[in-house]
């Protein structure tokens, strides 16, 4: 590991002036996922700044009854969060997803939000990848491709996002607050990571320094929702497929809105909304999930070791949506603030 310096940042002033004008330097909170980068050689930085001591770690509920989480919120404490049980029950199962107990003990939200790929290539610092190194290539094209995107890639980068969170907070419609040196922005997550390009080295639109202080969560929309993940193991495993998905359905019984975000599938988290316009005002059946999740799937570009994600994704998003369009029961209804609550079903379970 090559030597380095190491700064406590005593408010958020101090971070951002500490990252000013040192181009290597990075931030460190839960260490999850810096700390494995630097073991690995991935990431050498000049300057560390730790910001875990940062007074950001309050979940609050906000006079429109939407939800304020600062950055610094361990993952496990936000998924045991009664609010967040309560009235956002997607997200809630999508922490629980991840990861191990331990490490979401570490995790927090702001990190969970900004890790990096699991992309075997990238971490591996004796192969080319063009994430890692711009310009060298992308040894996933013609390698192992079980665990890689059939969305929104490019030949420069087929990796994927590994986050559980995010997948969830981008069917959710979250915000991210984002202080930088001129003010502080607003960034929705769905427009927080980028899809490779050209540039598959910027994972995100945040310039460097940008300090992400805060996760909004607007107030808890009607109907259900939930978060189903396949992988190759029960626990500790990344996604193959995941779907975070809420159905509303109105007085008559048609679909009055639905939100599908997929993970395991793109470089970003992946907002379904082909697959929303079709379900909008359409029956809650098998045969209207069905030409959802094939419309979604229609611009898919899957690789030789990775094809089956396609059928994978399209029966996902199916059964999450069967699922939610069946008879509410109290284990399971969402539940809006003021209104009859219930605990989710599965909110429990760890993978």
């Amino acid at each position: 590991m090559r030597p380095f310096d190491y700064h406590r940042a005593a408010d958020t002033d101090d971070a951002l002036t500490a990252l000013a004008d040192r181009p290597d330097a990075v931030y460190l909170a839960g260490g999850t996922n810096l700390v494995d980068h630097l073991k690995l050689g991935i990431v050498a930085p000049d300057l560390v700044v730790d910001i875990s001591r940062l007074d950001l770690d309050e979940v609050r509920e906000l006079d429109d009854h939407g939800l304020r989480i600062g950055a610094m919120v361990r993952n496990s404490d936000l998924a045991a969060h009664p609010l967040v049980r309560r009235h956002y029950p997607m997200l809630s199962r999508a922490l629980l997803s991840g990861a191990s107990g331990q490490l979401r003990n570490a995790a927090t939200t702001g990190g969970n939000l900004l890790q990096r790929t699991r992309c075997l290539y990238f971490q591996d610092a004796s192969t080319p990848c063009n994430k890692r190194e711009p310009g060298t290539g992308c040894s996933a094209l013609e390698g192992f491709t079980r665990n890689h995107a059939i969305l929104g890639a490019s030949p420069s980068c087929v990796a994927t996002h590994p986050s559980d969170m995010a997948i969830a907070m981008a069917a959710l419609d979250a915000e991210v607050i984002v202080l930088t040196r001129d003010g502080e922005r607003r960034i929705p997550v769905v427009d927080l990571h980028r899809l490779p390009g050209e540039e598959p080295d910027r994972d995100t639109v945040l310039d460097h320094g940008d300090l992400i202080v805060a996760v909004v969560l607007p107030a808890p929309g009607r109907g259900r929702s939930t978060y189903r993940k396949i992988r190759d193991r029960a626990s500790y495993a990344f996604a193959l497929v995941s779907v975070a998905a809420r159905l509303d359905l109105d007085e008559s019984g048609q679909i009055r809105e639905a939100a599908i975000a997929l993970g395991g599938v793109a470089h970003k988290p992946w907002r379904a909304t082909r697959a929303e316009e079709v379900l909008r005002g359409a029956e809650p059946k098998r045969e209207s999930f069905t030409l959802a999740a094939e419309a979604e799937l229609e611009s898919a570009w899957p690789l030789p070791g990775n094809a089956f994600k396609v059928p994978m994704a399209r029966g996902a998003i199916v059964s999450v949506l069967t699922e939610l369009a069946t008879e509410p029961t109290e284990a399971t209804e969402l539940s809006r603030p003021g209104e009859r609550t219930a605990t989710t079903e599965g909110a429990d379970d760890d993978g």
